[in-house]
């Protein structure tokens, strides 16, 4: 039977580590800034010193098209400005805080069993008295934690950024937090780390180091630009529908993930490989 209390044991040691390494707590506090907020700034902001470009129109044109009915005929009634807002603040970059606990917990996943190889403490990890669902699920948590720590300081710097922009445009009104937001962020994206840790610890503990480890997880980047270019393109929509299919269909990944995890925890083979 698992014991909280041990995998917490796990949780701590690895993050009393992890905390000082730069290349680890580097990307994931800059990527979640850029998308957060630079990026929505340069878009909401610069606007209305210079001027909408047009190719700004070219971009939302597939998403205005995808959006619900009823939302298309609020959003015709808006001004240019308001359009620009409301559909790029609160559809265009809802697929990019996918990436954030994506890439955050891939980042801090790579390391659970491929640093401690790079740090030569594998060996004493396994020697200890905890069980492999102890051990996993620190691993899981060290990674899980502080990835969803920062989707969701992520989310309210967003949301920061988007009401400040929308005020003058919408006579104070706030835009966001709104239900479908909160939905995305603590519905999905739990699945959404839990999936890519998953990948990352099995492929921390089958390969040598933290470096190989960590361009192997890139590779969970796929289906999430996939998703983005589909938006962009006009072929889905974040609504309610496309948040219940991606929380079902990545809870079912996170399921089949880590029934394969732990099928392939092998404490002999991780101390060969870490010696």
């Amino acid at each position: 039977m698992t014991d909280f209390s041990n995998a917490m044991l796990v949780f701590w040691k690895d993050w009393r580590e992890m905390r000082r390494n730069y290349q680890v707590i580097a990307p994931i506090l800059f990527v979640p800034l850029i998308f957060a907020v630079i990026l929505p700034s340069i878009i909401f902001f610069v606007p209305t010193m210079f001027g909408i470009p047009e190719s700004s129109f070219q971009i939302i044109g597939p998403i205005f098209q995808s959006l619900p009915p009823e939302i298309r005929e609020m959003v015709a009634t808006l001004g240019v400005q308001q359009q620009m807002l409301y559909i790029f603040g609160l559809y265009f970059f809802a697929p990019f805080f996918l990436i954030i606990p994506l890439m955050a917990s891939s980042v801090l996943a790579s390391d659970s069993f491929a640093g401690e190889k790079d740090r030569k403490t594998l060996e004493a990890l396994l020697a200890t008295p905890l069980s492999d669902g102890e051990l996993l699920l620190g691993k899981i948590l060290v990674s899980f934690i502080p990835a969803m720590a920062v989707t969701v300081l992520s989310f309210a710097m967003y949301c920061v950024v988007i009401d400040l922009a929308a005020m003058p445009l919408f006579n104070g009104a706030v835009l966001l937090p709104n239900l479908l937001w909160t939905e995305l962020i603590f519905l999905v994206t739990p699945t959404v780390a839990l999936a890519g840790i998953g990948v990352t610890v099995i492929v921390s503990f089958k390969v040598k180091g933290y470096r190989e480890a960590q361009q192997l997880s890139a590779i969970l980047l796929i289906p999430v630009l996939a998703v983005i270019f589909a938006e962009i393109s006009g072929l889905i929509i974040f609504g309610p529908l496309m948040i219940l299919i991606l929380g079902v269909g990545f809870a079912a990944l996170d399921l089949i993930v880590f029934k394969i995890g732990i099928a392939l925890f092998n404490r002999e083979e991780l101390l060969m490989k870490g010696i």
